[in-house]
C-alpha cells in the first residue's frame, strides 16, 4: 500500500448543497472548453450525487476542478452520471466511456467488478476506483482513505460528551469499508472510556442499503430508545433517515437534552438545524468526518490532465496527509483536544487503529 500526499492543500470542505442532473438527463448548456484527450466523468454509486456525503463530495470536488480548468460540463469536458440502482453501473460506466471521457471515476467500491471490466475492454481509458483497491490493471488508479483512523477520533469524540454513556453505530452495508469506521469508532471509544475510568457501550447495527432513508431512521430511533444520546452514521443516503429522527427526536426535548449524530465523508452540519421545545434555534450535528473524495478527485483529475495518470498504483489516504479528518462542529474544548492528541498519536504510530471491528 502506497502512501500519497494531495497535490491539493489541506482539507476542502465544500458545503453548498448542488443538484443537477447527469448524462442524458436535463440540462441546461454550459459554456466552456472542450479537452477530450483530458476530458473526466464520474459515475454515482446508488446514494446519487446528491446524498449530502460520499458521492455529493467527489462530484462537488469534480465541478470546482473543472470550473479551474475552465471546461464544459459535458461530453469533452466534466460532467456524472447517476446510478440508481446497481444494475445500471456496467451500463452507465460503457456509456462513459463510449462517449469518449478519458478520465473515468467509480465512486464507491459498489462499482469495482464494473471497472475492471471496463478497463479489460478499454485499454486507453483511464479508470479510478475509489474505496478499494483493483489489482493487475495498468489503466486503473485504486484510491482508499484509512477511515479506521477518523473513526477512531470520532469515537474519542463521542467518549468525551455522551452523558449516559451509550453510543451507537449505524453502517450501510457491511464490507471492509464500514468495517473500518466501525472498527476504529467502536476502538476509539474503548479506548477513551478506559482513561477516562468509564464504561461505555456501542450499539452497532446495519441498514443493508447505502439508500434506505426510512431503513436509517427505525435504527436511529431504536438506538436512541435503548439510551444512546450519539450515533455515529456512516450509511451513505441512508443517513438522511438518521438526521430525520434525531431531529424529530430534538423538536420534542429541551436544546440541554438533545440527542447527537456524528456526520461523515463531508461537514454535515447544515443537516441538522432545528428548533427544540424550549423555542432555542439549535444544532445536533456533534461534529463531522470528513472523507476528502472531492479533493482526491481532483488531485488525480489534475495528474492526468498533466499525462501523469498515476495507472496501476494504490493511492492511501488518511489524517497525515489531510485525506480524512475531523471538524471541530460542537464538540467541547476538552473533547477537542482530546481528539487533537488522538490524531497526533495516530499520525506517530503511538496508537494502532484495527481495520476489522474487534470481538
Amino acid at each position: 500500500m502506497k502512501n500519497t500526499k494531495l497535490f491539493s492543500l489541506g482539507v476542502v470542505a465544500m458545503a453548498a448543497l448542488l443538484t443537477f442532473s447527469g448524462c442524458g438527463g436535463n440540462k441546461s448548456s454550459v459554456s466552456g472548453n472542450e479537452d477530450a484527450d483530458h476530458s473526466v466523468v464520474m459515475v454515482t454509486d446508488v446514494s446519487g450525487v446528491d446524498d449530502k456525503s460520499f458521492n455529493q463530495s467527489a462530484w462537488e470536488g469534480l465541478q470546482k476542478w473543472g470550473k479551474e480548468q475552465k471546461l464544459k460540463r459535458g461530453v469533452g469536458g466534466y460532467d456524472y452520471i447517476q446510478s440508481n440502482e446497481i444494475a445500471q453501473f456496467a451500463s452507465n460506466i460503457d456509456t462513459a466511456a463510449s462517449n469518449g471521457f478519458k478520465t473515468v471515476f467509480g465512486i464507491g467500491y459498489l462499482l469495482a467488478d464494473s471497472i475492471e471490466a471496463a478497463a479489460g475492454q478499454n485499454p486507453e481509458t483511464n479508470f479510478v476506483i475509489i474505496d478499494t483497491v483493483i489489482e493487475g490493471k495498468k489503466n486503473v488508479v485504486s484510491a482508499t482513505f484509512r477511515d479506521n483512523e477518523v473513526g477512531y477520533i470520532a469515537g474519542v469524540s463521542a467518549a468525551y460528551t455522551t452523558k449516559t454513556n451509550k453510543v451507537g453505530f449505524i453502517g450501510g452495508e457491511e464490507g471492509k469499508v464500514i468495517d473500518r469506521y466501525e472498527a476504529g469508532f467502536t476502538k476509539g471509544v474503548k479506548d477513551t472510556a478506559k482513561k477516562m475510568n468509564k464504561d461505555i457501550s456501542v450499539d452497532v447495527k446495519y441498514a443493508a442499503s447505502f439508500g434506505d432513508p426510512a431503513k436509517g431512521k427505525a435504527l436511529a430511533a431504536n438506538i436512541y430508545q435503548n439510551g444512546s444520546d450519539i450515533i455515529y452514521q456512516a450509511a451513505g443516503g441512508t443517513g438522511a433517515g438518521v438526521f430525520s429522527e434525531a431531529k424529530a427526536l430534538n423538536q420534542e426535548k429541551s436544546e440541554a437534552d438533545k440527542v447527537w449524530v456524528l456526520g461523515v465523508d463531508r461537514d454535515q452540519q447544515d443537516e441538522c438545524n432545528y428548533k427544540s421545545k424550549d423555542g432555542k434555534e439549535s444544532n445536533f450535528c456533534l461534529a463531522s468526518t470528513i472523507k476528502s473524495v472531492g479533493v482526491v478527485v481532483q488531485d488525480i483529475s489534475t495528474r492526468a490532465l498533466k499525462d501523469k495518470f498515476p495507472g496501476g498504483k494504490h493511492l492511501s489516504f488518511g489524517l497525515e496527509d489531510g485525506g480524512v479528518a475531523m471538524m471541530d462542529g460542537y464538540l467541547s474544548d476538552e473533547a477537542k483536544t482530546a481528539v487533537k492528541e488522538a490524531k497526533d498519536q495516530i499520525i506517530a504510530g503511538d496508537v494502532k487503529v484495527p481495520e476489522t471491528p474487534e470481538d
